[in-house]
């Protein structure tokens, strides 16, 4: 008679396979990632402000690696979410934005030359308004004039996952290219007039280790102990060099090739993005949103500071310039030239996510850190001036896109209950039963 051995159980066994696929599968999703990401940041404000304040600034500035300084990398944990883990959000949008370059709507000019205008405007208007209003009371704090030019893409695009269920594809495309336009315009910014260790060699030497990526991957040669290295390595130097080390994680997708094999199967930007997106949105967002997000405003005289006219400058760039900018810029664009709007997506629709692009948070904060210095009066302004910002302009795009989403699940529903498509309800069409 045969023996039967008791089955031992082995950690990371392949039963627990499905289980972890199907968590994968969960935080693929859009509006997981997106409340997990406004989970972290309500949060850091409850902690931010709560008695035990003191902890999570602690927290927020503890150096794991204190020895890095040689690779300017002694950093806080603070620096290590907005630079590193976030680096991870900006390759998978780096895919995302290739596919949609390569192979989705915007491979037409006529279509993909709107978000870049539209990014643009959306950072000229808020720094005009900023001077004006800064001039207007004096001239105080000129310095600051690009803080409402940033939009942060990852708290931008979560608000969106999170109230749209049946708003148009092309409406999230639309704006992940404005995002990074305007990100990429800001990060120059930063070099430019707020950076002074900017060191070109290392930026210049980050291009080896992203060739070499490039190469691999356009030989579809996968090999995680290759790429990664290659990976980080380009990350560090572009960190080392002074500028936004998130710039490295967009220029990697951009070397991955979309289109599909001689096989049929999916291209390998799709297989990258489909393998990352559960690292982005369940570990490196959320974690950046739990540091970025925890402004303390215990202490901060919010009365006097919002007569500050640094304060009243940055509102109304962020809330009314990206409006301003955005949509304008768009309008123009499409009314006077040959470019236009994709087909799916009304006014209507570009105005909620005109308002959405003044959620301006993490690079904002930067540069008003390094325009006033850290810990300076300014800065507490510019902190309460951001917040007060992008929560009006998230509350007020919410309203819109709502409304918009609800329109479109009408028509959804319409749509489905007249399958046959004669203009008349199919429940009508029923006999008795």
């Amino acid at each position: 008679m045969p023996q039967h051995t008791p089955h031992r159980s082995r950690l990371l066994s392949r039963r627990s396979w499905p289980e972890a696929r199907f968590l994968a599968d969960v935080l693929r999703t859009e509006t997981v990632g997106g409340g997990l990401l406004l989970l972290g940041a309500v949060l850091a404000l409850i902690w931010a402000n709560s008695p035990w304040r003191a902890a999570y600034a602690e927290l927020s500035h503890w150096v794991p690696w204190p020895g890095g300084a040689g690779l300017h990398l002694d950093l806080s944990l603070r620096t290590w979410a907005a630079d590193g883990l976030l680096a991870i959000f900006f390759f998978v949008v780096g895919l995302e934005l290739k596919r949609e370059f390569v192979a989705g709507d915007l491979r037409d000019p006529r279509r993909a030359a709107l978000p870049v205008i539209a990014a643009l405007g959306g950072m000229i208007a808020p720094a005009l308004i900023y001077l004006a209003v800064t001039l207007g009371a004096g001239g105080a704090g000129l310095r600051g004039w690009a803080i409402p030019t940033a939009t942060d893409i990852a708290f931008a695009l979560a608000v969106l996952a999170v109230v749209s269920s049946h708003l148009p594809q092309g409406l999230r495309a639309f704006l992940l290219t404005l995002a990074v336009v305007d990100d990429l315009f800001a990060i120059t910014i930063i070099a430019v007039f707020y950076t002074a260790d900017f060191q070109p060699l290392p930026l210049l030497g980050a291009l080896l280790p992203i060739a070499a990526f490039g190469l691999l991957v356009q030989r579809r040669r996968t090999w995680w102990w290759a790429l990664i290295p290659l990976a980080v390595t380009a990350w560090t130097l572009v960190h080392a060099s002074g500028v936004h080390a998130t710039v490295a994680g967009v220029l990697l997708g951009f070397t991955v090739p979309v289109l599909r094999g001689r096989d049929g199967a999916p291209g390998l930007a799709e297989q990258l993005e489909h393998r990352w997106r559960p690292v982005s949105a369940g570990l490196a967002v959320p974690v950046f949103a739990f540091f970025a997000a925890g402004v303390t405003l215990v202490g901060v005289d919010v009365g006097g500071v919002l007569t500050n006219p640094v304060v009243i400058a940055v509102a109304a760039g962020l809330v009314l310039g990206k409006v301003i900018g955005v949509f304008g810029s768009t309008y123009l664009l499409a009314r006077f030239t040959r470019a236009e709007l994709d087909e799916e997506i009304t006014w209507a629709d570009l105005l909620g996510l005109a308002l959405l692009a003044g959620i301006g948070f993490t690079v904002s904060l930067l540069i008003g850190e390094l325009a006033f210095g850290a810990g300076s009066p300014e800065e507490d302004g510019v902190k309460v001036a951001v917040l007060l910002g992008s929560l009006i302009s998230a509350l007020l795009a919410s309203v819109v896109l709502v409304r918009r989403n609800r329109v479109y699940r009408r028509i959804s529903e319409r749509e489905s209950r007249d399958a046959d498509g004669d203009g008349i309800p199919d429940v009508y069409q029923e006999g008795p039963a």
